[in-house]
């Protein structure tokens, strides 16, 4: 039986009315009381299953209870959850050096969110061009683009409507069209302190930067001396089907050299513990110096729990990457028919197992009605239904994924 036959609403659920009553509203949500999770599925309170193609936004990328990291989670709450940042503890400086293998940045600094990364890194870039000119405060970043919702983040997110309600934020941020080389160029000068952007764009849509693009802000970065940073909260630690998604623009098939674009300061969160709060700023040498001990903080970043948690994600990630980049490829493949199909649905974009589907009509039509089947996804930047399932998904999970939309689009919106 279909969810929707089951539990097609929630009003009056007492879990929905504690939330109208003491939760703050800032979240639009679905009507979806989720009770448990295991493997690629979530479960209602109803017992109804839902093909999580979400995946809490690209953090459950083991899907949920997985084994490996169930035992350790277990083992760690047993010994130590936490402990402040003035000791140390076995798992950071693993955890610190094993993502500097990975990016081929030299240092890794520990927080708790995406936000928290971009909010890091911003100070890092602030203080960086302090040091060289008073003047040197001013930060390029992408249209249409998102980092977050804390103020610093805000104000590196090309989008008025997160930005107008909260306004005036940091001073000195330019917005480029994405991939608009030009623009870029003319933006970027002497009082210029970082270039930010994300390799694929999530909340923007799925929106790729061409090599190219990233090239020419490696060049004028490298010119007028300001750091270059990566935002790879999304599309970062396998989603792409790389460590890190700026490593695509590298590889000879797609025109590029080893190592020839490289960040300075690289961000990186959502999958990183599993689905615990972790995020992460890495950066190298030449941005290292700029934090000094008291500069920056975090009373929960790097506690000994996430971090042991995330060297068993990383462990399991690198072992599903090929499969990642595989199960892309046969992902798109199957939304290209989908495309041939509909005059309404175009053709797929992103990489790996971060996806998009662009219609020429707003998408958000589609969310419930495929949730009412039994997925669950959502709608970006209006017409982009996006897809970031879990690194452990199979082939038969793909094929549901299409059947169900193609009974939705088929079906069409509501009158």
């Amino acid at each position: 039986m279909s969810a929707a036959a089951v539990n097609p609403s929630v009003e009056g659920h007492e879990i929905v009315e504690l939330e109208s009553h003491h939760v703050l509203k800032s979240y639009g949500r679905y009507p979806l009381v989720v009770e448990k999770g295991k493997g690629v599925y979530l479960y209602d309170d109803q017992g109804n299953k839902y093909l999580d193609f979400i995946s809490g936004i690209g953090v459950t990328a083991l899907g949920h209870a997985h084994p490996r990291l169930t035992k350790v989670i277990r083992e760690q709450t047993g010994k130590l959850i936490h402990c402040s940042n003035l000791y140390y503890h076995p798992y950071q400086g693993e955890l610190a050096k094993r993502l500097a293998r990975m990016s081929g940045l030299e240092r890794a600094f520990f927080c708790n969110s995406g936000a928290e990364a971009v909010e890091g890194a911003l100070k890092i870039a602030k203080g960086y061009g302090a040091a060289r000119n008073k003047d040197k405060f001013e930060i390029v970043a992408l249209e249409n683009s998102f980092a977050g919702r804390t103020l610093g983040a805000l104000s590196v997110t090309g989008q008025d409507k997160y930005r107008e309600p909260f306004a005036p934020l940091i001073p000195g941020v330019k917005f480029v069209p994405p991939n608009d080389v030009a623009a870029l160029e003319a933006a970027v000068n002497e009082n210029t302190c970082a270039v930010f952007f994300e390799p694929i764009m999530g909340e923007g849509g799925i929106v790729e930067i061409s090599r190219e693009f990233a090239l020419a802000a490696q060049s004028a970065a490298r010119a007028n001396d300001a750091l270059l940073i990566f935002d790879e909260i999304q599309c970062g630690l396998g989603r792409s089907g790389a460590y890190f998604a700026y490593e695509l623009w590298n590889r000879p098939e797609e025109g590029g050299k080893p190592g020839e674009i490289h960040p300075d300061v690289v961000t990186a969160a959502k999958p990183l513990a599993g689905g615990l709060p972790l995020g992460a700023i890495l950066v190298n040498q030449k941005a290292v110096d700029v934090i000094t001990p008291g500069m920056h903080g975090s009373t929960f970043g790097g506690g000994p729990l996430a971090c042991r948690t995330a060297l068993e994600f990383l462990d399991v990630m690198e072992e599903l990457l090929p499969l990642v980049k595989e199960h892309g490829h046969y992902f798109h493949r199957r939304l290209e028919e989908l495309a041939l199909k509909y005059d309404f649905v175009k053709a797929p974009r992103g990489r790996g197992l971060m996806v998009g589907l662009e219609l020429t009509q707003p998408g958000n039509w589609v969310v419930p009605a495929a949730q009412a089947k039994g997925l669950l996804m959502n709608c970006t930047a209006g017409n982009i239904l996006r897809f970031l399932p879990p690194y452990i998904i199979e082939r038969r999970h793909i094929d549901r994924v299409y059947d169900i939309l193609n009974e939705v689009f088929a079906e069409g919106p509501p009158a």
